[in-house]
């Protein structure tokens, strides 16, 4: 049913109803428990001190069954190709806990996920971008170069979780795995009102095919949506045409500003690579789109990626 404009005000002021009430009067989350970065000094978020509880009335449609089908959904693909490099892939679903972040950790053959229902639970997540949230953290152990400190870390460092697991993993997860809902046609998307223009015609662009033309519509709005989320924490809120102009002189390992993050989930949705063509972990070149192999479109942002010779 399509809503009025009362009751889409009615909506809009819930929601921020609900957010200042989440932002009052909560407890500081301690920094050295996130580890997004190899450091421990933040999640997929900055250390903050916003808490979502499990009784909080969901805004975003996920409840504790799809926060836990998502993640078994990405963990049903990837564990096995976690295992044929020595791993075993290890996610704690911790629905219940409060913290709007999660990260991912590295004991020796264990490769850990940690997803918090906090982050869940968060109005602007919606269950497409919690998928690449889960996606992101497993980018640090799989996405490859470049990696954390030129190299010497084991973790992927956060453009690149960005870009793999916009481009490898979400469009891997849809593609091979069972839908959920049970149904759901990503060739909905092609006609969906709601889709971001820029989006629409870049997508219809970029890709021949109709069903990746429709799977980059769904995942660069999960992008949106995901980037939304990093801008309720500080600064604009990012849009689709108005890119990142900014240009790093070295790749920048941190989490890049919203704006910079939208901007490659965008492009890594553009990127027409396949998504079985692995990356490296020592040549950023391999399965990604670079320009040198021709690739106008899916390129790393200049805003944290600082391209090699050859690229």
């Amino acid at each position: 049913m399509k809503a009025t404009r009362g009751t889409q005000k009615v909506r809009k002021s819930a929601l921020s109803m609900l957010l200042a009430a989440m932002m009052s009067g909560m407890a500081f989350i301690s920094p050295a428990a996130m580890a997004c970065d190899v450091d421990g000094k933040s999640g997929i978020l900055p250390p903050n001190n916003m808490r979502i509880n499990m009784f909080t009335k969901s805004l975003n449609g996920i409840d504790e069954k799809m926060f836990g089908a998502i993640i078994d959904r990405v963990s049903s693909v990837y564990a096995p190709i976690v295992a044929k490099k020595g791993g075993t892939l290890n996610v704690e679903k911790r629905w219940s806990d409060d913290t709007v972040n999660a990260f991912a950790d590295r004991q020796g053959s264990t490769w850990s996920l940690h997803m918090f229902g906090g982050l869940a639970r968060h109005p602007a997540v919606t269950p497409d971008a919690f998928m690449l949230v889960v996606c992101h953290e497993l980018g640090h152990q799989l996405g490859g170069a470049p990696k954390y400190n030129a190299g010497r870390d084991w973790a992927a460092d956060e453009g690149q979780a960005d870009y793999w697991g916009t481009m490898k993993c979400m469009r891997r997860v849809i593609t091979e795995s069972p839908e959920i809902p049970a149904g759901f046609t990503n060739r909905s998307r092609l006609a969906d009102p709601s889709i971001d223009p820029t989006v629409q015609s870049s997508c219809l662009a970029a890709h021949r095919d109709s069903a990746d033309q429709a799977l980059c519509l769904r995942i660069g709005m999960a992008g949106k949506s995901l980037a939304d989320l990093f801008a309720a924490f500080g600064g604009p809120a990012p849009k689709f045409d108005t890119p990142d102009k900014s240009v790093v002189k070295v790749t920048f390992d941190a989490h890049p500003k919203s704006q910079c993050r939208l901007d490659t989930y965008f492009q890594a949705s553009l990127c027409a690579k396949p998504y079985l063509d692995d990356t490296s972990d020592t040549d950023p070149k391999v399965g990604v789109c670079v320009a040198s192999d021709g690739y106008k479109l899916g390129l790393r942002p200049l805003c944290w990626y600082k391209p090699g010779k050859g690229e």
